[in-house]
């Protein structure tokens, strides 16, 4: 028997638990439920099908932000949520919400070369390095700048550690490792062991940089620490890049940022008379000091056109009965990375049908059965959220101009890359959230008799890398939801083993595009245990909280006096 939170026995019942429910207690808790029968014929496999073949076909173009793809994507959900009985709740009674965006995007050729112990290498872009550029002006022209290596580019002074100590890294390039100093360690240190922090993130490292006046960042590629091949590295960086428009670009962001691939970043070391892995190790330990890669040099120019662009994200609600002030958020991205390098086969579109068209689907779906059964207390709010795949800059825009109220948003699920490989007994959630809507999904799962399974990957990080983390930053008790790895058919040997061939071979790549002969099992299923979670979210009186050690908890609790007491919450 699973335990079940008291809040989310009550919320399912409708106020009808005597005839509806059945329910074992222990203690006064409730062991097992019976849940009511899902509105509109349930959660369907071929209707989420059908949204899949739509969404990640060849004519959306892989869904790019400011793209035809955007504009028939935008309009597919629109009319989909329509169809489904949802109400806009987007800018003017809308279906939308205008994001405006900084793009830019590289204008002909990168011409790059590094100078090292009398040596002079050339590079190139996608194959050897893969760089961009966010800050304003026209281009990027360094020449001679100094190279500089800071470890894994972290200053963390509550763990008194500070890869930048001594340095001045000015006007130079600084060369940082990917992820954090304990990802590699035999024990776990000051990073807390192989999980993924905060300061193992890509964006961290580029952030951190431009704080120091930096000229740019290389970020030294493997595909371990990273947690994705070198392909994805590259493709990620073949089109227009985006961000949200910010007073302060010109220090927010470095001239030149990107990534170098791990044989470059060996043979560079090696002609400034230095060894990587003695250098990595180095790096590794407390007390370590970064300097000068010898006398190595960059050389690196490229043109940049920028301008500003409007993408959306698309909203749709359904009012609550009762406490319609009130709003919980299921959400998904909609945009993948358009049409990029062609892969062996000649294929060039991104078509992102895993990442994220599954999660697309399970919103429109869910939106047609909560609107065809009796409404909750709380209003639901259907996210499809644009440029997750620039740094979540759809949510991060939705957060800074909310169009219902952050503080009385009880909660944000947020779903991604449901599994085409067969149906699980789990199902997950990315990271260690420290939050208390991770157990209400063990409650909502067991329901159906699934559980849910700890994030079996914490060193990928995704807690950082998916729309949830940008309400997380404004104290909203948010996760995302994915799939679980326990297989019905497979165990979770063949659950680990389709996550590894995925991410290897599709993710972020052209191979990922749907297949009709996919088992929609597993979507299903998990777009059924999402139904549950919410449907007892937006009926409860209770508020979800972080932990007291989540490093979000202090910011919700700002708000704590704007979110009213019901009489009826355990």
């Amino acid at each position: 028997m699973t335990r079940l939170s008291a809040s989310l026995a009550l919320a399912l019942c409708f106020g009808t638990c005597a005839t509806s429910l059945s329910i074992a207690t222990h203690a006064g808790t409730p062991r097992w439920i019976i849940p009511l029968p899902i509105p509109g014929g349930g959660i369907r496999a071929e209707h989420l099908a059908r949204h899949l073949s739509v969404l990640a076909s060849d004519a959306f173009e892989g869904r790019a932000p400011t793209t035809e793809g955007e504009r028939l994507t935008v309009e597919y959900i629109s009319r989909e949520f329509a169809e489904a009985g949802l109400s806009p709740g987007g800018d003017d009674d809308g279906w939308t919400q205008a994001v405006t965006l900084e793009r830019s995007r590289i204008d002909g050729p990168v011409t790059a070369r590094v100078h090292a112990g009398g040596v002079t290498r050339p590079l190139a872009n996608g194959d050897d390095i893969a760089v961009e550029s966010l800050h304003p002006g026209g281009g990027v022209d360094l020449t001679a700048a100094p190279l500089v290596f800071a470890g894994y580019g972290i200053t963390a002074p509550e763990l008194d550690w500070d890869d930048y100590a001594g340095l001045d890294v000015r006007g130079k390039v600084v060369v940082v490792l990917i992820n954090d100093p304990d990802f590699e360690a035999e024990v776990p240190g000051r990073f807390g062991g192989r999980a993924l922090t905060l300061y193992g993130r890509w964006t961290y490292k580029y952030e951190e940089a431009a704080r120091r006046g930096a000229a740019g960042v290389l970020i030294v590629h493997e595909t371990a620490p990273a947690s994705y091949p070198w392909a994805t590295v590259r493709n990620g960086r073949a089109g227009p890049q985006y961000d949200i428009v910010r007073a302060d670009a010109a220090t927010h962001h470095l001239p030149m940022r990107g990534w170098m691939q791990h044989a470059v970043a060996r043979q560079l070391f090696a002609d400034a008379g230095l060894e990587f892995d003695a250098e990595k190790r180095r790096a590794q330990t407390a007390g370590f000091r970064g300097g000068m890669l010898g006398d190595a040099t960059l050389d690196i120019a490229f043109r940049v056109q920028r301008d500003r662009v409007v993408s959306h994200n698309v909203v749709g609600v359904l009012p609550g009965a009762s406490r319609a002030d009130e709003t919980v958020v299921l959400s998904g991205h909609w945009d993948s990375f358009g049409i990029g390098q062609p892969d062996a086969s000649g294929d060039a579109i991104i078509n992102g049908a895993v990442d994220n068209a599954t999660a697309i689907a399970s919103l429109i779906e869910l939106g047609r059965v909560f609107a065809a059964g009796p409404r909750p207390a709380r209003t639901l709010q259907f996210l499809a959220l644009t440029a997750e795949e620039n740094g979540l800059l759809g949510a991060a825009y939705y957060v800074a101009n909310p169009l219902r109220p952050l503080e009385t948003t009880a909660a944000v699920l947020n779903m991604e890359m449901w599994s085409p490989d067969g149906e699980t007994r789990d199902i997950s959630s990315w990271g260690n959230g420290r939050v208390s809507l991770e157990r209400d999904l063990a409650d909502a799962a067991a329901l159906d008799g699934r559980v849910r399974s700890p994030d079996p990957n914490l060193e990928a990080g995704l807690f950082y890398r998916a729309d949830h983390f940008a309400f997380a930053q404004a104290g909203v008790p948010a996760i995302t939801i994915g799939p679980g790895m326990d297989q019905l058919d497979g165990g979770v040997e063949g659950g680990m083993a389709a996550r590894a061939d995925y991410f290897a071979h599709r993710y972020h790549q052209p191979g990922d595009a749907f297949d009709a002969s996919w088992d929609m099992a597993g979507p299903t299923a998990d777009t059924r245990t999402v139904y549950r979670l919410a449907l007892a979210l937006a009926n409860s009186a209770a508020w979800p909280q972080w932990q007291p050690d989540s490093e979000f908890h202090a910011r919700r609790v700002r708000s704590d006096a704007m979110r009213p007491v019901h009489r009826d919450a355990p």
